[in-house]
């Protein structure tokens, strides 16, 4: 079951990154990335926003895009349609029960 929040550890972690890079991107592309505050004033994100950083690691680190590039793929991607996060991370998955499947054949 997917959680309602993520703190910004768990994002950092996630994404393999540290958490200052995450609250920078948090600051950068707070068009998309929308965190709420609890009692102490901890971001805190939601699935959506995970996917979003997802998209953002993957055309600034991957890509190599700057950050204006981003924000305008970003913003001219409104429908969702740049997907290619979702189907690398797929590939990976099956790639790696390939891979424990052949450990068990042989």
């Amino acid at each position: 079951m997917e959680k309602m929040y993520y703190s910004i550890g768990e994002v950092a972690q996630i994404l393999g990154e540290s958490t200052s890079l995450v609250r920078f991107w948090s600051t950068t592309f707070s068009d998309f990335i929308k965190p709420v505050r609890n009692k102490k004033g901890n971001r805190l994100f939601t699935a959506e926003d995970l996917a979003t950083y997802k998209t953002i690691h993957h055309l600034v680190k991957e890509r190599g895009l700057t950050l204006e590039g981003t924000k305008k793929r970003l913003k001219d991607n409104k429908e969702g349609e740049d997907r290619t996060v979702d189907i690398i991370a797929s590939l990976n998955s099956i790639k790696s029960q390939l891979a424990e499947i052949k450990d068990m054949m042989g």
